[in-house]
């Protein structure tokens, strides 16, 4: 895929996401704006187009998949890593909320707005010589892709970028990701 070709695909989902992408206000609280995908997902071409920009993250220019492996975060990042990971030949990996996998985890808190969370990972889910994609619906503050960056790096693997269907460019997520290279759809 040549440079172009990566535009191209990181426009089309540009444009699934503005047509189908509904506001929804004052949810889940009075002065949010909610992003509902759900549209987005129901529509086999928009789910489609979105599926390919996110996946131009993780090409190099000549087509050919930079990654083995793409990590979902929870909940709404796993509806779109896996198909992403199956669109780069790679395999998926959920990052879940603590308490949630089964066998022994990674594990990383990180601090949000109202307190703190805590992120897992399976230990022998990514490893060394592991090239990692993270995939999720929104960056807001950057917190829960930070520990995502932090649980893949202490597996071992290198993390490629991020690919977002929207950051929210009147949050901090810059600062707390420093040079990881983030592909964002669309910026709100």
């Amino acid at each position: 895929m040549s440079p172009l070709a990566g535009d191209a695909a990181r426009e089309a989902g540009r444009e699934a996401l503005r047509r189908l992408i509904i506001d929804v206000a004052d949810f889940p609280e009075p002065g949010v704006v909610f992003k509902d995908i759900t549209p987005l997902l129901a529509d086999h071409d928009g789910l489609r187009s979105v599926v390919g920009g996110l996946a131009s993250a993780g090409r190099r220019p000549d087509g050919t998949a930079a990654v083995t492996k793409v990590l979902g975060m929870e909940a709404r990042g796993f509806i779109l890593a896996a198909p992403v990971a199956l669109e780069l030949g790679a395999g998926f990996v959920p990052v879940r909320k603590a308490g949630k996998l089964p066998r022994e985890t990674h594990a990383v808190s990180y601090d949000l707005e109202y307190g703190s969370a805590t992120l897992e990972v399976h230990r022998d889910a990514v490893g060394p010589g592991d090239r990692v994609l993270l995939v999720d619906d929104v960056l807001a503050t950057g917190g829960t892709a930070r520990a995502t960056c932090e649980l893949a790096e202490a597996c071992g693997a290198e993390v490629v970028g991020i690919a977002v269907l929207m950051d929210l460019s009147f949050l901090p997520w810059r600062e707390a990701l420093g040079g990881v290279e983030v592909t964002s759809l669309l910026t709100i």
